[in-house]
């Protein structure tokens, strides 16, 4: 599994329960703020972060701190990942030569006692390419042999098809994506919100590739509540799904009615995005805004700038770019963008 790269971690948003380390109690953060860790020498270098709490792995001994609604730690881990149902853990097994062991537990179990099931899991394979190779497996959920990943929900350890060669997986409320090893993007699960980007509102049993995005080479996905995003290796962003508040940064509702709508019409473009008209604008004419988008839809940031990295919460998106800026937008209720 590949090392992040050292560098500082800030938090900003709801943090009604402590959920950025540090931070306190009871308080949205409205701009980013460092992690403050509690031990002298936390050095964090995983972040996995859920609604209500927070799970950050540190280097060295391979420490998971749990910080937020759920508390506690526990040693040996080599990564973790939060839900609101689940705390997931990859840990040395117990014993000499044991391997690593895949851990479920309740989130308020503070890791005492015994999990709720366990599994041995089976080294990263390499014999498509070296140690360190990108094109291995990734962060959980995706499992370290790359023909697994992890769910939230029994049966907690789902295989995948052999002739996905995985290199990174997303899970949102209803749907997965997946990133294969020659940067082709699959999605399956639920899709009333336009989220698995098939141009339709169906569910999808298994994964299916998405057709509007072959022959592009992405390297980065991000699934959200409902909504979804890639980013290529030029740097351009493909988004889709739901925009109910603006988490496409496309036109949305909210924006487009001045309190006096009073009907509203929906349709579908030819390209497949569903567009409601809302009556009552100040000219008398139709506002025009994006419901569900689902295809993906390519998005251009301020001043042309190309997208790195990217992640998406259940109603708002993050990118960063190649120079470092880090650019939010959707839901900001709880300071959640900036």
């Amino acid at each position: 599994m590949a090392e992040e790269r050292r560098g500082a971690w800030f938090g900003f948003g709801f943090c009604g329960f402590g959920q950025a380390l540090g931070s306190g109690r009871g308080r949205q953060v409205h701009s980013p703020e460092p992690l403050r860790a509690p031990g002298a020498g936390l050095d964090v270098c995983r972040v996995s972060a859920s609604w209500s709490y927070t799970a950050f792995v540190t280097r060295g001994g391979g420490r998971v701190e749990l910080s937020g609604f759920a508390v506690g730690a526990a040693g040996g881990c080599r990564d973790a990942w939060a839900s609101e149902e689940l705390l997931v853990v990859l840990r040395a097994g117990p014993g000499p030569g044991a391997g690593t062991e895949l851990q479920a537990w309740a989130p308020g179990s503070a890791l005492r006692g015994e999990p709720l099931w366990a599994q041995t899991v089976p080294e990263a394979e390499r014999e498509d390419g070296p140690v360190g190779d990108e094109t291995q497996a990734g962060p959980l959920p995706l499992l370290p042999c790359a023909r697994a990943y992890v769910s939230p929900r029994p049966p907690f350890y789902r295989p995948l098809a052999p002739t996905l060669r995985a290199r990174r997986l997303e899970l949102g409320a209803e749907h997965a994506l997946l990133l294969d090893a020659a940067g082709q993007v699959f999605s399956w699960g639920g899709g009333r919100h336009g989220q698995l980007g098939h141009g339709t509102l169906e569910a999808e049993p298994e994964p299916r590739l998405l057709q509007a995005l072959q022959g592009l080479t992405m390297t980065e996905v991000a699934a959200g509540g409902w909504h979804s995003l890639c980013v290529s290796e030029a740097g351009d962003i493909y988004i889709w799904g739901w925009n109910e508040s603006g988490q496409l940064a496309l036109p949305t509702k909210s924006l487009a009615e001045d309190g006096k709508t009073t009907a509203e019409a929906s349709g579908l473009n030819e390209d497949g995005s569903e567009v409601k008209t809302v009556a009552g604008g100040e000219d008398g004419a139709p506002a025009p805004f994006i419901a569900v988008q689902p295809f993906p839809a390519l998005l251009d940031l301020p001043l042309g700038s190309d997208a790195v990295k990217a992640s998406c919460g259940s109603r708002h998106t993050a990118v960063v770019t190649r120079t470092g800026e880090l650019y939010t937008w959707g839901w900001g209720g709880s300071g959640d963008w900036l």
